[in-house]
C-alpha cells in the first residue's frame, strides 16, 4: 500500500489492462449491432470489428510501453 501511496509503484498499468478488456467488449458489441441493424451493413460491422480490435490493442500497448520505459529508467536511476 505504501508503494502506491508514495508513487513507488505504478497503479495505471493495472487500470490499462481493465480498460483494454472493456474496450474489447465495447468493440464487439458495437460491431455486432452494426452487422445486424437495419441501418448498417454486415461488411461494415466486420471491418469495424477487425479495425476496432486492432486499434484497442495498439492503444493499450503504447500506453504500457510508456510505463515500461518509466520502470527501466527507475532501475537505471536506482543503480547509480
Amino acid at each position: 500500500m505504501k508503494d502506491i501511496l508514495f508513487f513507488d509503484k505504478m497503479l495505471t498499468p493495472k487500470i490499462i489492462t481493465f480498460v483494454y478488456w472493456l474496450g474489447l467488449i465495447a468493440v464487439v458489441i458495437t460491431s455486432l449491432r452494426e452487422m445486424f441493424s437495419d441501418y448498417g451493413s454486415f461488411l461494415n460491422g466486420i471491418g469495424m470489428l477487425i479495425g476496432g480490435l486492432i486499434a484497442v490493442r495498439i492503444w493499450s500497448e503504447l500506453l504500457i510501453v510508456l510505463f515500461k520505459i518509466n520502470d527501466n529508467l527507475q532501475d537505471i536511476a536506482d543503480k547509480k
